[in-house]
């Protein structure tokens, strides 16, 4: 896939700001600091194009991504901050839902979890929301170049235990400095479109 264009088309905080051009779109999950800012900015080829940040749960807002006037990449704030206030994770949760509940255009969720940890308590949850909705979910399992060669079988058996996999349902290991991963994530999304 070749990144020609992309263009924060959209910050909102509620549905009437979303794009009505209809285009696809994919949704980003992920706890506070899996590194869904990374995972963007290494899918479009570009350096700072998603701010990273050093003090989690940043991100407050559904950024829409317009990628080469084809497609959205969504990103959400992320979930299971423990610096934020429960107040503000209802209203994160109630976002996250009323998108859900919205978007006829939204064609597959990744869901990023941190490979170098079991998924937490959160992670599980959110895997079972999303499935309760019945969308098509892609498990994108990041910062897999920290993990020694000798550690990935033990990582993947725990990772499928605890999110109960089901044996066909694989997940991409992806590394923003190898780029490992990144071509499979080209690959779905072009043959979603």
């Amino acid at each position: 896939m070749q990144i020609n264009s992309v263009e924060l088309a959209s910050m909102a905080v509620r549905t009437s700001q979303y794009p009505t051009d209809k285009l696809p779109e994919f949704l980003l999950v992920g706890r506070s600091n899996v590194g869904k800012s990374s995972f963007i900015n290494t899918l479009i080829n570009r350096k700072n194009f998603a701010h990273t940040s050093a003090k989690p749960g940043k991100t407050q807002t559904l950024n829409f991504y317009l990628i080469n006037k084809q497609f959205y990449l969504v990103d959400v704030p992320g979930y299971g901050y423990a610096g934020g206030n429960s107040e503000r994770q209802k209203k994160f949760g109630a976002m996250i839902e009323g998108y859900l509940k919205s978007r006829e255009d939204l064609k597959c969720v990744f869901m990023l979890i941190d490979y170098r940890h079991r998924p937490t308590e959160d992670d599980v949850l959110m895997y079972e929301f999303l499935k309760f909705y019945n969308l098509k979910i892609k498990l994108v399992a990041t910062k897999f170049d920290k993990v020694k060669k000798s550690a990935r079988n033990k990582q993947n058996k725990m990772i499928r235990e605890a999110l109960n996999l089901e044996e066909e349902e694989e997940f991409i290991t992806f590394s923003t400095i190898t780029k490992k991963g990144r071509d499979e994530v080209y690959e779905l999304i072009n043959n979603l479109l």
